[in-house]
């Protein structure tokens, strides 16, 4: 079973933008064969995605699955995958995120660092504490249509 990206840590980010990623967070990326990160602009939030190589090469399988010269594969190329960047934790598990993802979600001298189970999101950490408190009311009004695989009932089993 893969690990997973679990649970907020928030971060200092120095001036040269370097952040230590959670120790759990490079665990599970490390358990990926990678001891770094894939980051890239969240195409639906104010955010950073982060992603390990492994699913990475995963998502770009999708992508391929689209007729090599349709604007759909076009758009998600760009978007996504020339918008990549890889890069490896230094010996002290900190990475440099680039000043154009810094820029997309505004962060500035901490960051949140956001599980999201097979892949995490990057955050300014008021920002995503106001799309937190918003989600867990639409969670809450959801709940029950959260399944778990292989079970007959909801997620309260």
């Amino acid at each position: 079973m893969a690990a997973l990206f679990l649970s907020t840590t928030i971060n200092k980010v120095d001036k040269k933008g370097r952040v230590s990623v959670p120790a759990s967070f490079r665990a599970a990326l490390n358990e990926q064969g990678f001891n770094g990160v894939v980051l890239f602009r969240s195409i639906h939030h104010p955010a950073v995605e982060g992603w390990g190589l492994a699913r990475m090469e995963t998502l770009t399988n999708g992508i391929e699955q689209y007729n090599p010269f349709s604007d759909q594969r076009d758009d998600f190329a760009m978007s996504i995958l020339a918008d990549s960047v890889q890069l490896p934790c230094d010996p002290e598990g900190r990475i440099v995120i680039p000043d154009k993802l810094l820029a997309h979600a505004k962060i500035d001298d901490a960051a949140a660092f956001v599980g999201r189970g097979k892949s995490f999101q990057i955050w300014e950490p008021k920002t995503f504490e106001a799309l937190q408190e918003k989600a867990r009311q639409r969670a809450a009004q959801g709940r029950q249509d959260l399944k778990l695989p292989g079970s007959n009932g909801g997620a309260s089993e």
